[in-house]
């Protein structure tokens, strides 16, 4: 669960703007936890410092051999997701409120931009794949919200693939107790609304919001749904032949690349003005 990745909450709940200054970005510096997620009432949920910034591995891969022309990781953390796909010559970009997160998917190669899943992004309409892996249905606190929010990015017909809850029926949605990422120190980062779905909960959300179950998977502990955004279009061949080419390069954006050290793109990726 990257709940350090996105936490700006949706229009319409109140809450302040996380990780100014807290234990995930110091954890994103030597890799190691442990951090968890806190809430009000002393509930803690141990947070997978170690995978996050590790590299891809064998579940993670699975996952994205399902990604469809350019990929848009909501919430992507270290980065690890972002660089692989980048690795392969796929056009991808992050997106994470948190500076330390995107200066480290910079490192690795991937391209990322602070920036709330909830503002204006590149590409707004034309993204054929979004990724909402390691508990990041959380963000914001409103999951309706949130998929509601992903459609608006993706293009008609396009794909997101949530990570959830194994095999639970979970639909926790913690926007009035709030959390905190903490050390074992006790250092507390700024609080946060937050969600825990498992995956009928997300399908019942995803149905409301105009979603249709595309799959639904499990691998190594971890369990994974694939929705598709509605398409209203007549013309779907076209649409297949913009989402398998690798060419396929949203708008770009007038912000800037949270990057200390300049990388040069390859072709086709989804590059934010410098």
């Amino acid at each position: 669960m990257s709940t350090a990745h996105d936490t700006t909450t949706p229009p319409g709940v109140p809450g302040p703007r996380p990780w100014s200054t807290d234990p995930y970005a110091d954890a994103l510096v030597t890799g190691r936890g442990p951090l968890f997620l806190r809430r009000t009432d002393g509930w803690l949920l141990p947070l997978e410092v170690e995978r996050w910034c590790a590299r891809a591995d064998a579940v993670d891969l699975t996952v994205l051999a399902r990604c469809e022309g350019t990929v848009l990781d909501v919430g992507c953390g270290p980065g690890r997701l972002v660089a692989e796909l980048a690795a392969r010559g796929r056009p991808a970009l992050g997106i994470d409120v948190s500076e330390a997160a995107v200066e480290h998917t910079a490192r690795l190669g991937g391209q990322a931009l602070r920036r709330s899943v909830f503002e204006p992004l590149p590409g707004e309409g034309r993204w054929d794949t979004a990724l909402l892996l390691d508990g990041n249905v959380g963000i914001g606190g409103d999951p309706a919200a949130l998929l509601r929010r992903v459609s608006q990015l993706l293009a008609p017909g396009g794909l997101l693939i949530v990570e959830t809850l194994a095999d639970v029926d979970v639909d926790e949605r913690v926007s009035v107790d709030i959390v905190r990422v903490t050390d074992p120190r006790g250092t507390a980062g700024p609080v946060f609304p937050w969600a825990r779905l498992g995956t009928p909960a997300l399908l019942r959300h995803a149905a409301h919001a105009g979603w249709c179950r595309e799959g639904q998977w499990s691998a190594g502990g971890r369990s994974f749904v694939a929705l598709r955004n509605r398409d209203d279009r007549d013309d779907r061949d076209d649409r297949d032949s913009r989402r398998t080419s690798s060419a396929a390069e949203p708008p770009n954006s007038t912000a800037v690349i949270s990057s200390q050290r300049a990388r040069k793109p390859s072709p086709g990726s989804p590059v934010a003005n410098r």
